[in-house]
């Protein structure tokens, strides 16, 4: 399908956009703080949309719409997640996070855990999360660049990868924390306008309404109950930690003006995650299921549920039905879902590599506003690189997410609700629960009642965590 002139005026206008904001905070960031938590004076609406953003922007097109082709509206479930993580963390996390990050000027997350522990442990989280935030930019990357080639095929993969990425990283290393959470706003709206205004609709109605949708699919795609207890217990287990060891969620903390205002913005993203989230992402993923049993895409090549991957059947539905100018602006909408979490992602690998890597050895360095700029680029051009040489769209996300979550979780929590804490045990946590991770899905053994692997690291990392503690005779004590 060739792109009609009107959708790529429509699309190069919200790109130059992008970028107009990333160079309009330029040259208002004067400090490393400007750069990485944007003078902590943000207010509460555009952290929480930019958190909603971030969390759910590439996740929304890729997964959201597969759980809803497959599972129909029970895939919600998933992010019922998001609202249980923004809260708790709100309750428990916030309180204790952001007083010590204005207080003490922190940047990152792994200076909390110095804070409460040693340098020892803040170091490795450093290197953990960097790791793990440079391949979740390069996936987000790779996963955007399939989605545009399968809903615009004049686009091919290395062009989409270059575009987003490119786009992305200028506009991030121009203007930092400010710049990436102004773009993750406007990237919000453009995305919820985009599928709400146009896609919902066109696709509804394409579809014969009600009736017509209703009669392709059994009830079971219209149930909450479509799903087993245990896929909902791995999803709490690997998407609720997140909330509270995610790099780019500990900037936004530390961004806001008050905690106050931290806790509304978290609130927000919270509601915006389950139900608003939640149900348009599935019923949009259901609606490309109706599309292929209607036969509507017979004439693309997808006749039955084996012939398409179920993430990209809502786009090929789009890119059937939508006319002229319309296409465009969901364009739009599908490139800022990536965009706003491949920013971010960026955002955070930088601060992990220039506060928690390179400023404990080199503090002029890792304290220079245009270093943090030169090694942003840096890092997003490896990204790049990184997402034009994988094969598998998820395959270093998952396992940079996995030794992540098992790994630095349970040290995060043991500071919450413990006044002892050991650096010892922190870091044989770590180590032990992410290697548990990887090796379980490396090795792909068949677990108990299908558990996730993380579920079976986080266990182990709190029982060393729990014994080395016992034993452990230098542990700091915090008030």
């Amino acid at each position: 399908m060739e792109i009609h002139w009107i959708d790529l005026t429509i699309f190069i206008i919200y790109l130059i956009s992008m970028l107009g904001i990333g160079f309009f905070f330029y040259s208002k960031n004067e400090s490393k703080e400007d750069y990485y938590v944007g003078k902590r004076e943000m207010s509460a609406g555009h952290i929480g949309l930019s958190v909603v953003a971030t969390d759910v922007g590439g996740g929304f097109s890729i997964g959201l719409g597969g759980l809803g082709f497959i599972l129909g509206i029970s895939g919600s479930w998933m992010l019922f997640t998001g609202i249980i993580g923004a809260w708790l963390s709100a309750v428990f996390l916030i309180p204790k996070v952001y007083h010590h990050g204005k207080n003490h000027n922190f940047l990152s997350f792994p200076q909390l855990l110095e804070h409460y522990y040693d340098k020892r442990p803040a170091f490795i989280a450093g290197i953990i999360s960097f790791i793990g935030y440079v391949g979740f930019t390069s996936s987000q990357v790779l996963a955007g660049a399939k989605l545009a080639s399968a809903t615009f095929q004049t686009i091919t993969v290395t062009e989409a990868v270059l575009i987003i990425g490119i786009i992305a990283i200028v506009y991030t290393v121009a203007g930092g924390l400010k710049a990436v959470v102004y773009t993750d706003t406007v990237q919000w709206i453009i995305l919820m306008s985009g599928l709400i205004l146009i896609g919902i609709p066109f696709g509804y109605f394409h579809l014969g309404g009600w009736e017509g949708i209703a009669k392709y699919l059994p009830p079971r795609f219209f149930s909450l109950t479509n799903i087993s207890f245990v896929q909902v217990i791995n999803w709490m287990v690997t998407i609720v930690p997140i909330w509270f060891i995610g790099m780019t969620l500990y900037q936004r903390i530390y961004a806001c003006k008050d905690e106050k205002t931290a806790k509304k913005a978290w609130l927000i993203a919270g509601l915006f995650e389950w139900p608003v989230m939640a149900f348009l992402g599935t019923l949009l993923g259901l609606f490309g299921r109706v599309a292929l049993e209607q036969g509507l895409l017979a004439g693309m090549g997808y006749s039955s549920v084996g012939d398409i991957d179920s993430e990209i059947a809502l786009p090929v539905f789009l890119r059937h039905i939508l006319p002229i100018g319309l296409m465009g602006l969901v364009m739009s909408a599908y490139f800022s879902a990536i965009m706003s979490t491949a920013d971010s992602c960026l955002m955070a690998a930088s601060g992990n590599l220039m506060t928690d890597i390179i400023r404990p050895f080199h503090s002029k360095l890792g304290d220079s506003i245009r270093a943090s700029q030169l090694f942003t680029l840096i890092i997003g051009v490896i990204a790049i690189v990184i997402a034009l040489q994988m094969q598998q769209v998820l395959e270093i996300m998952l396992y940079s997410y996995a030794f992540m979550v098992s790994g630095i979780f349970v040290p995060v929590l043991m500071l919450l609700i413990n006044k002892k804490h050991s650096s010892l045990a922190a870091i044989l946590s770590m180590i032990s629960g992410g290697a548990t991770t990887i090796i379980l899905i490396i090795a792909k053994i068949d677990l108990p009642f299908g558990l996730d692997p993380i579920v079976f690291g986080i266990t182990a990392s709190i029982l060393v965590f729990l014994i080395t503690s016992y034993f452990d005779t230098q542990e700091k004590v915090m008030a």
